[in-house]
């Protein structure tokens, strides 16, 4: 009996191992897929603070000419 319940208790802990490795490879994942979002979004403001501060310097420009 007693054998047979360690068995079982090492194939439970087994499954516990296994669901927490699932669930650590599913994080590691949508973290990934975070990553890459944050990383275009980033892209995409630094584009428009490169267009923004040459229409600052274009009016600026305008300014000083009036």
């Amino acid at each position: 009996q007693e054998i047979g319940r360690s068995v079982q208790e090492a194939a439970t802990g087994t499954q516990e191992v296994s669901a927490n490795i699932v669930a650590v490879n599913t994080g590691a994942q949508e973290t990934g897929a975070a990553a890459t979002q944050v990383r275009a979004a980033s892209g995409e403001v630094a584009g428009q603070t490169e267009s923004l501060n040459r229409v600052i310097a274009d009016f600026l420009t305008n300014v000083r000419a009036a």
